[in-house]
């Protein structure tokens, strides 16, 4: 049995998830999942150690080889943080927006990781303890009519962390939503300039753009048992954006 705790971060190829991975890897034995950028998932194990694995969080037979390597490399988890998801391949307004659209980005953003911490939380139960993150939005709550099955698959993990933080809390298990706002990442640079131009006129009352390293460090509070008394919170990683000003 390995005694150095061991943590799943979900679409660690890159931005968030690699951030948090990395950031993690220092303390943890680290398996990061990727589906589609092996080349950078590759370059986040030379540089930090950490265990690559792909999955695609659609996928029930991925979710249940993920955690069979899980148990048979290390025989323990301690932290998921489910961070895998996509946005829509296409922004189109919802009026317009396909059902084959929607079922894609749900399947990957809500059901695969709703799934995964079914099965994670019953192996957590059989341990006594662990942790689990869900990688949220700020979209969860911020109306985006050209991104729709986004919105709603962010909203719905909000609920899932309640509901899971709910069932779990006996069982000694804490589950939190970290809620990221606007992050500087790959993912944001066909609009980065539209978003520097809406910070520069006041959008953020913090009046820059997140780094994934601000999201990382929120994550490491819960990974450190720094939080364990406050089971279902969100922890917004946005700039203020929340605060409503007048």
């Amino acid at each position: 049995m390995n005694d150095m705790p061991v943590a799943i971060v979900t679409g660690a190829g890159r931005g968030i998830g690699r951030g948090i991975a990395k950031d993690l890897a220092q303390t943890h034995k680290v398996i990061a999942t990727y589906l589609s950028r092996e080349d950078t998932a590759r370059s986040l194990q030379r540089e930090s150690g950490a265990e690559i694995i792909r999955v695609d969080m659609a996928s029930v037979d991925d979710r249940q080889a993920l955690l069979k390597f899980c148990r048979e490399k290390f025989g323990r988890l301690d932290l998921l943080v489910n961070n895998a998801g996509m946005a829509p391949r296409q922004r189109v307004d919802i009026l317009e927006a396909s059902e084959e659209s929607y079922e894609e980005v749900l399947a990957a953003n809500l059901k695969g990781p709703y799934f995964l911490t079914q099965a994670v939380a019953r192996w957590m139960i059989e341990q006594g303890a662990g942790r689990i993150v869900f990688i949220g939005s700020m979209s969860a709550y911020t109306s985006s009519p050209s991104r729709g099955e986004y919105c709603i698959s962010k909203a719905g993990l909000a609920m899932a962390t309640t509901l899971f933080a709910h069932r779990l809390a006996a069982d000694g298990i804490t589950v939190f939503e970290v809620r990221p706002g606007i992050i500087h990442t790959d993912l944001i640079s066909p609009v980065k300039a539209k978003y520097d131009k809406l910070i520069a006129e006041g959008m953020l009352p913090q009046p820059r753009m997140g780094e994934v390293e601000d999201v990382a460090k929120a994550v490491r509070a819960i990974a450190d048992g720094m939080l364990d008394y406050s089971t279902g919170q969100v922890i917004d990683v946005d700039g203020g954006f929340r605060i409503h000003t007048l």
